[in-house]
C-alpha cells in the first residue's frame, strides 16, 4: 500500500518538494553552451531531497557494513500434532449419553467433565473427563445417543507445541540436517516463527516422495493449526562478508546494478558490482566502501526522481 501511495499522490508531492541543485543556474548555462558546440549533457546522476520531504515519503538510509550472507533452503510443510499428545476419550462402559459438556474447540483442562453416561450394567451415571489439557479436536457424544463400550467419545489435543514437517526434495536432502536454523511461516498472515530442525526421518513420504525433516514450534497464540501448509526458510551455512545491502537498496539503471548514496539531502546513483545473495541481503563487492549511508527503503522514489529530471531535460 505505501507503494502505491507514493507512486501517485506522494510521489508528486515529492517530486514538487525537491529543492534545485545549487549550481542549477551555472549548470543550465553549461547545457546551453553545451548544445552550441553539437554536444550533449549526460544525464543526471543524482537528485535533492529535503530532509522532511524523504522522511514524509518513507525513504530510509543505512550505513553499509559487514554482514552475513545465508545458504538458506525454501521447503514447504505441514502442521501435525505432537505424538503422544492427542487422547480419544471413550466410554467405559455401555449405555445412553446423559449429558455433553464439551464441544469441538473447547479448551479443556485434566479431569474435567466432558459427559454423563448411564451404565446399562449398574443403571448409575457415570462421568467421563478430559485425560490431558489441550483442545477438542472432534466429539461423536450426543445426548440421548447409546455409547458403546469403548466407543471414541471425544478427542483431545495439546496443542501447545506443534510439529513442523517439512518436505525436502532431491539434493537438498543431502545438504539439510538436524540442528539447523528454521523459519517458518504461516501461509494465512505471514507470521512467522524461528526453531530448529530436529531431525530428518528415515523414510520419505510415499505421496511426495520427498524426505521429510521434523521440527516443533511454539503455539503461543493459538493460530498455528494442525492440518495448515506453511513454508519454511532452512539456514544451511551462514558465511560472513565484508559489505552487503538489503535487497530493497537495489535498483536498476541502464542496465547496471546501483544503490543510492545519501550525502546530506542529495542522493547519488552509484553503480555496484554484487556476489552473493540470500532471501534478504546481497553482498557488495565493489562500488561501495563501509559507512557509507545508501537508500534502503523506498529507493525506488530517488530512481523516480532521477528520471523524471532525465526526461525533463530531454524535452
Amino acid at each position: 500500500m505505501i507503494r502505491s501511495h507514493w507512486s501517485a499522490l506522494g510521489l508528486a508531492l515529492l517530486l514538487t518538494a525537491c529543492s534545485p541543485s545549487p549550481n542549477a543556474e551555472s549548470e543550465t548555462g553549461e547545457a546551453h553552451e553545451a548544445e552550441e558546440h553539437g554536444e550533449h549533457e549526460e544525464a543526471p546522476q543524482q537528485t535533492t531531497i529535503p530532509a522532511k520531504t524523504a522522511q514524509a515519503a518513507g525513504i530510509r538510509v543505512a550505513p553499509v557494513e559487514a554482514g552475513v550472507i545465508a545458504d538458506e533452503h525454501e521447503v514447504q510443510g505441514l502442521l501435525t500434532p505432537v505424538e503422544g499428545r492427542v487422547a480419544q476419550v471413550t466410554a467405559r462402559f455401555p449405555g445412553p449419553v446423559r449429558s455433553v459438556r464439551a464441544g469441538v474447540g473447547d479448551h479443556v483442562r485434566a479431569g474435567q467433565v466432558l459427559a454423563t453416561i448411564e451404565s446399562n450394567l449398574s443403571l448409575t451415571t457415570y462421568s467421563i473427563s478430559a485425560p490431558i489439557n489441550g483442545v477438542v479436536m472432534a466429539r461423536t457424544a450426543a445426548v440421548g445417543m447409546s455409547a458403546a463400550e469403548g466407543a471414541p467419545l471425544f478427542e483431545i489435543a495439546d496443542l501447545s507445541t506443534l510439529w513442523v514437517d517439512l518436505h525436502i526434495f532431491g539434493a537438498d536432502a543431502q545438504h539439510i540436517g538436524a540442528g539447523v536454523p528454521v523459519t517458518v511461516t504461516r501461509l494465512s498472515d505471514g507470521v512467522s516463527a524461528q526453531t530448529t530442525l530436529e531431525r530428518v526421518l528415515p523414510g520419505t513420504a510415499t505421496a511426495s516422495q520427498s524426505t521429510v525433516a521434523r521440527a516443533t514450534i511454539e503455539n503461543t497464540d493459538g493460530l498455528w493449526r494442525p492440518g495448515s501448509a506453511v513454508k519454511a526458510r532452512v539456514t544451511v551455512d551462514r558465511q560472513p562478508v565484508k559489505l552487503v545491502v538489503p535487497h530493497g537498496a537495489l535498483q536498476t539503471a541502464e542496465d547496471q546494478d546501483v544503490v543510492y548514496v545519501q550525502q546530506g539531502d542529495t542522493y547519488r546513483t552509484r553503480p555496484v558490482k554484487l556476489g552473493r545473495r540470500d532471501a534478504e541481503r546481497v553482498e557488495v563487492l565493489d562500488g561501495l566502501k563501509a559507512g557509507e549511508r545508501v537508500v534502503v527503503a523506498q529507493s525506488f522514489l530517488i530512481k523516480a526522481d532521477i528520471e523524471k529530471s532525465t526526461v525533463e531535460e530531454d524535452h
